[in-house]
């Protein structure tokens, strides 16, 4: 089921894995959490609670190293060169990783859904909302959006900072075609109430989502599910059947 490829990127200047699960359906990017790769959500059982979905040919799944993510709480890496690797990360999935899906898909035009959990969630956000005319919506679970507290060094204004972070550049969106895209997509933040979580942070991404007039909801899961992978492997699933 699974399948595994490896190419350098020269955005990024290494090399990237990059893994599918499946052979039909529509396709879905998960992101890894901050110090995950490609292979992360086989590790922490995430393909077995989807392998139903995959199997019935509904969903393929995708992921990719996460190589910008785990530079976020490295404390020795400068806030300055984090803001920039996130942007070149940024067009490393919108240059090279769509179209990879898309040729996999043999459909150059065919809209993605993107997840992923805490600074997963915020590589799928942002990815939705830079690209929209190649995704569909967002599932981000246990989001961490407000990531300036990773930024050690690092002087506001910072043109780099500014256009890594949803939170940062949406306000300043007027009009246009990608906001006039962006419109007609959804995203859907979930957390729940237990260990680790800050449920604040959804609630700031929405406020900012809904002043542009971005499809957007919020699920709180209660206190019972923590910051953790049994609590994301709850989430996807559900959010992938209904939707």
């Amino acid at each position: 089921m699974k399948q595994s490829h490896r190419w350098h990127s020269p955005r990024l200047d290494q090399e990237i894995l990059f893994c599918r699960w499946g052979h039909f359906g529509h396709p879905v990017l998960v992101f890894p959490t901050a110090g995950g790769d490609a292979e992360e959500i086989e590790r922490m059982l995430m393909i077995k609670v989807l392998t139903p979905l995959i199997e019935q040919g509904r969903i393929k799944v995708y992921s990719v190293d996460s190589v910008a993510a785990r530079n976020w709480g490295d404390t020795a890496v400068p806030g300055p060169y984090k803001a920039r690797l996130q942007n070149a990360y940024d067009e490393f999935i919108a240059d090279e990783v769509i179209p990879a899906i898309r040729r996999d898909c043999d459909d150059d035009e065919i809209s993605i859904t993107v997840a992923g959990a805490s600074i997963g969630a915020f590589n799928a956000m942002a990815t939705l909302c830079r690209h929209p005319d190649a995704v569909e919506r967002a599932i981000c679970m246990s989001g961490t959006y407000d990531v300036h507290r990773f930024m050690k060094g690092l002087e506001l204004p910072n043109k780099d900072y500014h256009f890594a972070s949803p939170l940062n550049f949406l306000p300043y969106l007027e009009g246009g075609p990608q906001l006039e895209r962006l419109r007609e997509r959804q995203a859907i933040m979930c957390h729940g109430g237990g260990r680790w979580e800050d449920p604040e942070q959804d609630w700031q991404m929405a406020a900012v989502l809904g002043s542009k007039g971005v499809p957007n909801r919020v699920d709180p899961w209660g206190e019972g599910y923590d910051h953790d992978w049994p609590t994301w492997r709850a989430m996807l699933p559900k959010y992938l059947e209904e939707l």
